[in-house]
């Protein structure tokens, strides 16, 4: 029972981040014994649709611009998922009552605050011209969701441990784009400050006017 809390705190965060990927490795852990996981998760249904949305994540997600649509569509369903996998894990520990609930608001909570996170850090990204940055940084999400996930089912304590951190960095991240965000779009205006004020005096008088 004390390990329930950690591990829907740090499966929400990873939910948060890919609520496909996140579902189809626990179903794929579970299957292959690697910890307990909530045979709803298990189910072929759960894990063939969590296999094709991840797929269209995986694609979708690398786009510049289109990962924003796609974070946007997404902000109700990753935190929806991140609390359906907390509830499912209080059901495997057998709790009921409030600590159903609390587990259910955790992985929800937490998966709402690494969306807002990742959407953030994605919006700053696409600042830039170049997609290379945007492609780097959704294989990172990747890798960090498997990562947590595999720590979740093994070591809950230390998982809890590593979400905590990647949230503070999370937020370091955010705040040092919109930084760099706003800095960018004040240059962009000064230099094109004498444009604008040649354009409002109009075109030029014909000769003899």
């Amino acid at each position: 029972m004390e390990q329930l809390i950690p591990t829907v705190i740090s499966a929400g965060y990873a939910a948060g981040l890919n609520a496909y990927g996140t579902v189809l490795l626990l179903g794929l852990l579970g299957r292959a014994g690697f910890g307990d996981v909530p045979e709803q998760l298990m189910t072929d249904g759960v894990m063939i649709g969590a296999g094709v949305m991840y797929s269209v994540e995986f694609v979708t997600d690398k786009v510049p611009y289109l990962d924003n649509t796609w974070d946007l569509l997404h902000t109700l369903i990753r935190p929806a998922i991140g609390s359906a996998i907390g509830i499912e894990f209080a059901d495997l520990d057998q709790a009921v009552g409030a600590t159903e609930v609390a587990a259910g608001v955790g992985g929800g909570g937490t998966a709402l605050v690494s969306h807002a996170l990742k959407a953030g850090t994605r919006l700053g990204i696409n600042a830039s011209p170049e997609p290379f940055t945007n492609i780097f940084a959704s294989l990172a999400e990747d890798g960090i969701v498997a990562v947590v996930i595999a720590l979740t089912l093994k070591e809950p304590l230390i998982a809890l441990g590593v979400v905590i951190v990647l949230i503070a960095i999370g937020i370091a991240a955010v705040l040092l784009l919109r930084k760099a965000i706003r800095k960018a779009m004040e240059r962009r205006r000064e230099k094109n400050g004498p444009l604008v004020e040649e354009d409002d005096r109009g075109p030029p008088e014909p000769p003899g006017g």
